[in-house]
């Protein structure tokens, strides 16, 4: 088949059309999901005949909606797909604000552009517009701080009194790196609980080790703790560690290892003696080679221990009493592992909390920063598990995602400060670029700013008109009240929004603008459409045959 069949090219001016089309299908159906009087969205389920699941959030919305059907369209779904998907994954909101600003910056760019302005003078004027949004939002940051002021900043999100107040305390107790797991509740009600201490969850080697039927685990006062990621098939491996515990008075050991042997699991068995020595093995973390050398790295920091590392070629047989590491208390059952009070250095555990902060901030893998957050929880010590309960599975299901969407956005405040919510922050930067497009000679600078400008009102106007009240009467009131005012839709009143407590993390907010305005500007510069009909047969992927070569 001739190449050329197997594509359909569009070219201007076709190409805005179809994406501006396509992508405000999906920006329509965001945009009711903004603001505490949200609307929702139901979409209907694929693998089952249950209701339809009721939505109010951006990006899981439009994670739901896999294509369109003209395939041009489709085109510009999925460029606001992909950006409301990569915002959610980083920052866990803002989907619906940025889904509104692109909407206003696309289609006042297309506008401008179709009466022949510049796209690519546009584009870079649209830059320097972003970054002074940017830093207005940086200078109108403040921190927060105080289990009030977390549960103001929760409620701001979530619109749920006491699921806000349970966050509030949460976040207060284990800080803005503390881990948090939200789980299907126990009851109907929502339930908190706090965990002492740093966990994995890996447990004992054996049944046997249990000391404590009633608990159904074993704890250690004051134990030596042994780190490694070795296994060990022979007692006689085991046999000089025992020696040198027992020299240096141990009461109780952990040994943290990778694999052991039933052998090896009786000879330690035998030699514990209740009122002299106790002696349990644990599973060492992680679920690959990756996550153990972290596990290993943690746990040296926290108790001051050495760890023996197999792929370095470390073996126990001249293990000193300095090689471990010792804490206030341990516990473990078949499933967990818990170190309480680790006596390492408490100099070296601050630089090595600093390090994996740094790392935190650095990256913009979402996989690595969910882990590295889990890591810095665990080396301060502090972990909660919020228990979300309802009357149907339905219920326990949003309120759950709900839940998890607020705690982001809570541990996002804590590092990085709030500004004023319900869209009054975005306003707040409107002057600035009224005054830089004052100044500007050149028509695509003036019009680039213009465009920035009418879209920062956007969020605010969506907010009103979505709870139902007429967003131009309700803007003129705000404009009349002066600096830091909005509105209240909940009240159905101008406030001051800091002190009302209508905040919105300031990172959330940021990320939400940066992702929105590169997008657009970005697809404003797209002048062609190619569209592939079918796989050509040149791309399949051969596989050489497995037959031995004579």
């Amino acid at each position: 088949m001739p190449q050329a069949a197997t594509r359909r090219v569009t070219f201007q001016p076709a190409t805005y059309r179809h994406l501006q089309r396509g992508a405000n299908k999906l920006i329509q159906a965001i945009r009711p999901t903004l603001g505490p009087r949200a609307r929702l969205v139901a979409i209907s389920r694929l693998l089952d005949e249950r209701m339809p699941e009721m939505l109010d959030n951006g990006g899981t919305i439009a994670k739901r909606v896999e294509r369109l059907a003209d395939p041009n369209e489709d085109m510009g779904a999925q460029l606001v797909r992909d950006m409301l998907w990569r915002l959610q994954d980083q920052v866990g909101d803002g989907t619906a604000t940025a889904a509104v600003l692109f909407g206003s910056i696309y289609d006042e760019g297309i506008r401008y552009l179709t009466a022949g302005g510049n796209a690519m003078r546009l584009q870079i004027h649209l830059n320097k517009g972003l970054q002074a949004i940017l830093d207005q939002l940086t200078a109108m940051t403040s921190p927060v701080s105080g289990e009030e002021q977390l549960a103001r900043i929760a409620e701001s999100q979530s619109y749920d009194p006491q699921l806000s107040k349970l966050l509030g305390e949460i976040f207060d107790i284990i800080g803005a790196y503390g881990r948090l797991e939200v789980r299907q509740g126990r009851s109907r009600e929502l339930e908190r609980e706090y965990v002492e201490g740093m966990y994995w969850d890996w447990g004992l080697h054996s049944r046997e080790m249990i000391t404590d039927f009633g608990r159904a685990g074993t704890e250690f006062e004051k134990p030596a703790i042994l780190i490694s990621d070795l296994e060990i098939q022979e007692p006689r491996q085991l046999l000089p560690v025992l020696e040198v515990a027992l020299r240096a008075g141990i009461p109780s050991l952990v040994i943290v290892a990778e694999k052991l042997s039933e052998a090896a699991i009786a000879f330690l068995l035998a030699n514990r003696r209740p009122d002299k020595f106790q002696v349990i093995a644990v599973k060492t973390p992680g679920w690959d080679e990756y996550e153990k050398a972290w596990a290993l790295e943690d746990l040296a920091s926290l108790t001051g221990g050495r760890p023996f590392v197999r792929a370095a070629g470390d073996t126990l047989e001249r293990i000193k009493p300095q090689d471990f590491g010792y804490a206030r208390r341990a516990m473990a059952d078949l499933r967990t592992f818990r170190i309480v009070g680790g006596k390492g250095d408490p100099r070296a555990l601050r630089q090595h909390i600093a390090e994996l902060r740094a790392a935190f901030s650095s990256t913009n893998d979402t996989v690595l920063r969910e882990k590295l957050l889990k890591r810095i929880g665990k080396m301060m010590g502090g972990s909660a598990t919020l228990w979300i309960g309802g009357a149907t599975e339905l219920e326990v299901e949003a309120r759950k995602e709900l839940a998890e969407r607020t705690a982001a956005s809570v541990r996002a405040a804590m590092m990085e400060g709030v500004v004023p919510g319900g869209g009054v922050a975005l306003l707040a930067c409107r002057p600035v670029l009224q005054q830089m497009a004052d100044q500007g000679d050149d028509p695509e600078e003036r019009a680039a700013y213009h465009i920035l400008t009418k879209a920062l009102a956007e969020p605010f106007r969506t907010i009103v008109a979505n709870a139902g009240f007429d967003a131009s009467d309700v803007m003129a009131e705000v404009r009349l009240s002066g600096n830091g005012h909005g509105f209240d839709v909940t009240r159905g009143q101008v406030v001051d929004v800091m002190q009302a407590g209508v905040y919105d993390p300031a990172v959330v907010l940021k990320s939400a603008v940066y992702a929105a305005m590169t997008t657009a500007s970005m697809a404003l510069t797209v002048d062609v459409l190619i569209h592939r009909l079918e796989q050509p047969k040149h791309a399949s992927i051969h596989v050489p045959s497995k037959r031995k070569q004579l």
